[in-house]
């Protein structure tokens, strides 16, 4: 290979590193906007809660002491972990749930985006966090694997989907204040 063909590889390389940055300096802002953005799709895939699930509610219990530490980068490795669960769990037998189908759609799309982007911004402090934080890395897993074992058990019916969905959106607006503590 030329010199010429090295120098234009190496322009590449600076200008997609230097873009990338950019993106991670300004991660806060994207997440807010997602945060925002998913917390409006949540409301628009279904209409208001039944009533007749009222009965069947349950209390999962957020591990809120995951998002309290005092590292920027240790709250974003926690919250790319929420968001991974949470898409994780809305992209499972959705069948009965009875949901407006794009705002789904939206909805999975804005968090694997968000995803990606955490991922690339903290990929090189996931290691120190997983090693340092793993009873909260463990606590966010039994907090939603409760969420799937109740799906699970009431069989993905359109009341155990509708409680989800809103404690999703409990989630979200945790990550919401913490975010805005973070910033302020």
């Amino acid at each position: 290979m030329n010199a010429f063909g090295l120098t234009q590889i190496g322009l590449i390389l600076l200008c997609t590193t230097t873009i990338s940055s950019l993106q991670c300096n300004h991660l806060h802002l994207q997440q807010q906007k997602v945060v925002k953005n998913s917390l409006q799709l949540l409301d628009k895939m279904g209409k208001k809660f039944p009533q007749q699930c009222l009965r069947e509610k349950m209390s999962f219990r957020f591990p809120e002491q995951v998002l309290k530490p005092r590292q920027k980068e240790t709250v974003k490795v926690a919250i790319e972990e929420i968001f991974q669960h949470i898409f994780d769990i809305f992209s499972k037998n959705l069948t009965l749930a009875a949901w407006d189908e794009k705002a789904l759609e939206q909805f999975q799309n804005g968090l694997y985006r968000q995803i990606e982007q955490l991922e690339a911004c903290v990929i090189k402090k996931q290691t120190h966090y997983f090693r340092s934080k793993e009873p909260s890395r463990l606590k966010l897993r039994k907090y939603f694997q409760k969420v799937d074992c109740f799906l699970q058990d009431k069989q993905h019916n359109m009341c155990s989907w509708e409680i989800s969905r809103a404690e999703m959106r409990r989630c979200l607006q945790l990550i919401d204040k913490v975010m805005r503590k973070l910033n302020n």
